[in-house]
């Protein structure tokens, strides 16, 4: 799925597209690697390229393999009617293990993975293992009784909560998430999905 170091990744897509590189270390390497490649001739890259470029962005976000992400697209771009770039967007934020992540209760979205594949979220009540379970509007998501006391879901720290997004609905009393909207296409993320458009319809 994803080879070589994390850094090395970012640095060639041009993006912080990991968990990792999302830090002040990261950036002041970027930096002194900026410095370095400005003194050499770096060529510009083709229409292609950026496209290419782009997807990738896209696919190291997710975690996905090339199939996946390009089964996603195509669907997509099968849809009559419907905004390619938009229903994409709804796929990829859709994911059962995308959901797990945007709750805070992992770490990343690898993280969130690998708790769903060993069975400690439940959808609708039922246990699920199935990370790229599409969500639809009305599921919950929970919490597994017997997972709870995992140090996995131990008290977390103000700055690993991330904010939660419009289309998801958080029940602090049930301790539940609940699926309140499809999720909206976003124009300020790291990735342009009107490029992925075009490279897989060239």
């Amino acid at each position: 799925m994803i080879t070589g170091p994390k850094y090395k990744i970012a640095r060639r897509v041009g993006a912080p597209i990991f968990e990792k590189t999302q830090t002040q270390k990261y950036a002041q390497r970027l930096e002194r690697k900026g410095k370095v490649r400005s003194k050499n001739f770096s060529k510009p890259k083709s229409e292609f390229g950026l496209q290419l470029n782009e997807k990738q962005k896209a696919r190291f976000i997710y975690g996905l393999t090339e199939r996946q992400f390009s089964n996603y697209v195509k669907e997509a771009l099968a849809k009559k009617g419907a905004v390619a770039t938009a229903t994409i967007y709804e796929f990829l934020e859709g994911r059962l293990d995308n959901a797990v992540y945007r709750l805070s209760l992992a770490p990343t979205r690898r993280a969130a993975r690998q708790m769903v594949s060993h069975g400690h979220i439940l959808v609708n009540g039922k246990r699920s293992n199935i990370a790229s379970r599409r969500m639809e509007i009305e599921d919950t998501i929970s919490v597994r009784e017997g997972s709870k006391s995992s140090v996995l879901f131990a008290a977390k720290d103000a700055s690993d909560v991330r904010e939660l997004p419009s289309w998801i609905r958080w029940n602090a009393e049930k301790k539940m998430a609940e699926i309140a909207a499809k999720p909206a296409f976003q124009t300020d993320s790291m990735f342009d999905l009107n490029a992925v458009v075009e490279f897989y319809s060239r």
